[in-house]
Order: C-alpha cells, then sequence, then structure tokens
C-alpha cells in the first residue's frame, strides 16, 4: 500500500476513534444528567409525600377537633363518633365500599350539624315537642352546609346529609328511598344504630351484643340497606365486642 494512502487511513481510523470517543463522553455526560434528574425526582417526590403525610395529619387533626366538638355537647354518647366510625369501617370493608380518608371523615362528622342545636332541646331529659323534633331533624342539612365547601370533606357530604335517610323512604331531611341513599350512608346507618342500642342512655341500659344485632337485623328492608345487613352480620361479636373495649 503507498505511504499516502497508508497514512490518510491511519488519519480516518484516528478520526472515527475521535468520533468514537467524543460520543462516548457524549453519553457519559448524558448518563450523567439522566442520574441528576432522577435523584432531583426522587428527592422532590420524598418533599411531596412528607408534605402529602403532613397535609393528611392536619386534616384528620381538624375532623378530630369538630368530632370531638359535638362529642363534648352530647357527652351520655361518649365516644360514640369513633365507635360508630370503627363499626362502618368494618361494614364498608364487608360490603366492597372503596375505604378512603374521605368515607372515615364522614363517619366521624356525621352529627357536626347538632352544633348548631340549642342546649335545651339536645339535653331535654322527656319526649320531644313536634316543632323541636322537627328542629332536631335539621341537623343533617345544617351539617352538610358546614362541610360544603370544605375541598378534603367533599366525600363527608352524603354520610351528613343522609345518615338517617332509610331504606323504605321514610327517613329525612330527604325521604330517599332505596338506592337513592348513597351507599356510604346506607352503611353508616347499621353502624350507627347498632352503636345506639349498645350505648347506655338516660332513658335506657345497653342491649347485649346479641340482642343488638337481632333487633337491627329486624330492620333489613325497612330501614337499613339489606346488604349491608348482609356486611355487617359478616362480623363476628368479638369483634364488635372488641372495637367497644378499645375505644371505651
Amino acid at each position: 500500500m503507498p505511504v499516502r494512502d497508508q497514512s490518510g487511513l491511519l488519519e480516518e481510523i484516528q478520526r472515527l476513534r475521535d468520533a468514537l470517543a467524543a460520543r462516548e463522553r457524549e453519553a457519559t455526560e448524558k448518563e450523567r444528567q439522566l442520574e441528576r434528574y432522577a435523584a432531583d425526582l426522587r428527592e422532590t417526590f420524598k418533599r411531596e409525600r412528607q408534605r402529602a403525610q403532613e397535609l393528611r395529619a392536619s386534616y384528620a387533626a381538624t375532623v378530630r377537633a369538630l368530632s370531638d366538638a359535638v362529642e363534648a355537647r352530647d357527652a351520655y354518647t361518649g365516644k360514640h363518633a369513633e365507635r360508630v366510625t370503627a363499626y362502618g369501617m368494618e361494614i364498608a370493608r364487608r360490603y366492597r365500599v372503596p375505604l378512603s380518608d374521605e368515607l372515615e371523615f364522614g363517619f366521624l362528622l356525621h352529627d357536626v350539624g347538632k352544633v348548631a342545636i340549642p342546649d335545651a332541646i339536645l339535653y331535654k331529659p322527656g319526649p320531644l315537642t313536634d316543632e323541636e323534633r322537627a328542629l332536631m331533624a335539621r341537623h343533617p342539612v345544617i351539617g352538610a352546609q358546614i362541610v360544603r365547601g370544605i375541598e378534603f370533606l367533599a366525600g363527608a357530604i352524603d354520610v351528613v346529609r343522609c345518615h338517617h335517610e332509610r331504606w323504605d323512604g321514610r327517613g329525612y331531611p330527604d325521604g330517599l328511598r332505596g338506592e337513592e341513599i348513597p351507599v356510604s350512608a346506607r352503611v353508616f346507618a347499621v353502624a350507627d344504630v347498632f352503636d345506639a342500642l349498645t350505648t347506655d342512655r338516660p332513658y335506657r341500659p345497653a342491649s347485649a351484643t346479641r340482642v343488638a344485632r337481632e333487633m337491627v337485623t329486624a330492620g333489613a328492608g325497612s330501614q337499613f340497606d339489606p346488604r349491608a345487613i348482609e356486611a355487617f352480620n359478616e362480623i363476628d361479636d368479638r369483634t364488635l365486642e372488641r372495637i367497644a373495649a378499645q375505644i371505651g
């Protein structure tokens, strides 16, 4: 091979080597950039997750403060909101209702409207007059007005407004019937009545778990969604009693 041709070949080989080296450097730099980008993303995600956790904790604290304010006005029910929330979540799980913070918040705040009911009615030891009953029956509407407009409580409104509706349409405030009632409120209604029956009240002692279960079950198809009763009856007595004992 002529010397000139050999020299040109060597130059071409060197040029290709230089180009390859440049590509390798470029690829290495891009890899480093991607690694830095991935690290930034991980750090951003970590910060966002921490902020989300802090925000959720703040929401939960706010809801519990509201719930405690309601309980403080109706002290004879004890920790009714906490117990009924625990019962309700157990029933919802078996009913296949998606569990969420909003569902739990709705259960905890179901009676928030009672903060607007006068003490004379709320603490009256005897039967209420028709006018007093009508005012008491407004607490679901008042409660819904309180939580409406609070973005993180949007999913709680159904329970707050509809927890006194009945499967047969004879409930309040809207007289909803059957599946017109939001499923979260149908589930909650069972838990609410069960807790009322198993809690001492000024006008009667608490019923035993077995007796209260029979009384609640008797309301299937009239007061309660039959499927919600089926879900409730999948929970054994020991679980219900453990919840009551743990919460107090």
